[in-house]
């Protein structure tokens, strides 16, 4: 019988190591899922009193499906790398057994009474589920007053992101090994930036968006958020494909993504724009765009120089489309109940009941315009090299307002500008840590591809990985214990 200082110290090991690490210790017998879905749940005890990331703890019926996990595997039955690892829902996607708010105080305790497809995929693939995360309202930009904020385990000061803030905030601090986000303006980008973990932005239409509640149709996408590129694919392996439920999606093959991740990329063309991604913006971010250019070309890439076409009224024809979108998902609640919602979605949704049908039809032709010229630089290499943010985070949930503590690095000007392109193409994005700012707040850069790659843009993610550190780092917990 182990003491508890010798049990409770291999807990805090489980707890900090990745999601594919804790399924080879899994299927290697060094712990099973109960006792791994026993440590995650004693750190969220001790944690999520200061940190906020969760809305729903399904504390029971995870250690019944833990438990369910290792009869399984003891009787020789193997799902595949997530059974018996615990992850968690963004609050967004729709559950059988718990409520789905999507960060709305006039959904709170709303009962849907079926599965999404994305969480009916990962019970399939035997995940433990732990529950539902926190977000912004509606998975819009800012978090409702009356639900809960959470708070970067990095700087709690600093802006977690939106609007998958407690899926990034739960990852990053090991109160689950893998969760699921969503991406319309870079909510899957923003805060696994913010939180220093890997997030992946599959193509849209990848993976089903079939009972996620949606802010804007055309721009949603549903995605991995965890601590390695290698976690990503383990995780998108069991959530990418075509769904009846939801005939967006796309009828394409589904690749073995982790049997790929170790193949070289030499040769791999790299797109880099470096009057925008370095020279344009601050100095702690050029500093680790630099160090990211450095990496790939010791790893034998090919720094393919682009012009890309990223014009500043980008984010103005983005708000347009989804307000108008926004507007359609909320006809049932939206003006009836307007007095129920905060000020950030409830800003928009005025906007989307309010826009003409001259902008929206000027919108909608300047995505197609631009939608092919950034087709056309994407011929000429495999994938385009960018930062999140043009700056270090502003203080939490200010993102759209003054700039915070950190300074003039800390002006993010116009914040969709590097994460807007992915979501209005459709393509491919992977989000990774590449470094940290003078507070010690992680910042992250993306890979963008083109419509499909996602096969390759987890193994460029995983050569990077394979020679910097900055994904196995973990923030000091101590404060908020």
């Amino acid at each position: 019988m182990k003491d508890g200082t010798e049990t409770g110290l291999k807990a805090r090991e489980i707890c900090d190591l990745s999601l594919t690490e804790v399924s080879a210790g899994i299927r290697g017998g060094a712990f099973g899922p109960v006792e791994v879905t026993e440590a995650v749940l004693a750190r969220m005890t001790a944690l999520e009193p200061g940190l906020t990331s969760y809305v729903t703890i399904t504390a029971e019926r995870a250690l019944q499906r833990a438990a369910q996990a290792e009869a399984e595997l003891a009787a020789g039955l193997y799902r595949g790398p997530l059974h018996g690892v615990p992850v968690a829902v963004k609050d967004l996607c729709e559950t059988s057994f718990a409520p789905t708010t999507g960060g709305m105080a006039i959904h709170k305790g709303n009962e849907t009474g079926r599965d999404s497809t994305v969480v009916t995929r990962l019970e399939q693939a035997g995940a433990v589920m732990l529950g539902k995360l926190a977000m912004t309202e509606g998975a819009y930009s800012g978090h409702h007053p009356e639900m809960p904020t959470p708070v970067n385990p990095w700087y709690a000061k600093a802006w977690v992101g939106s609007s998958s803030s407690g899926s990034g905030v739960a990852t990053a601090a090991g109160l689950c090994f893998g969760s699921l986000g969503s991406d319309t303006g870079g909510s899957i980008r923003f805060p696994s930036s913010a939180c220093g973990i890997t997030g992946l932005k599959g193509t849209w239409g990848r993976v089903s968006r079939h009972g996620v509640f949606a802010l804007a149709d055309s721009l949603d996408h549903v995605g991995p958020m965890a601590r390695s590129a290698a976690d990503c694919a383990a995780m998108m392996q069991v959530l990418a494909g075509a769904d009846p439920a939801d005939p967006t999606t796309l009828d394409a093959p589904v690749p073995d993504y982790l049997a790929g991740l170790s193949a070289p990329i030499r040769g791999l063309r790299i797109g880099v724009d470096a009057s925008m991604i370095v020279e344009g913006v601050s100095a702690e971010t050029a500093e680790v765009m630099r160090g990211v250019i450095a990496a790939y070309e010791a790893l034998g890439a090919e720094i393919v120089p682009i012009s890309l076409p990223f014009p500043p009224e980008t984010s103005a024809h983005w708000t347009v489309l989804c307000a108008i979108e926004v507007a359609l998902a909320h006809k049932e609640t939206y003006p009836a109940r307007k007095a129920e919602y905060g000020p950030y979605l409830g800003g928009l949704l005025a906007m989307g009941q309010e826009v003409t049908a001259e902008e929206v039809g000027a919108a909608m032709q300047w995505r197609l315009v631009y939608n092919g010229a950034l087709s056309r630089v994407m011929e000429a290499v495999d994938t385009v090299l960018l930062p999140v943010t043009a700056a270090p985070l502003p203080n939490l949930d200010n993102a759209l307002g003054a700039p915070s503590e950190g300074g003039e690095d800390a002006d993010l000007g116009d914040l969709l500008k590097f994460t807007a392109p992915a979501d209005l193409t459709g393509f491919p994005a992977l989000t990774m840590p590449g470094g940290f700012d003078r507070r010690g707040a992680p910042i992250g850069f993306q890979i963008m591809g083109k419509a499909l790659s996602e096969g390759l843009l987890l193994r460029a993610g995983h050569a990077f990985q394979s020679v910097t550190d900055w994904h196995t780092r973990r923030p000091d917990l101590t404060p908020f214990l």
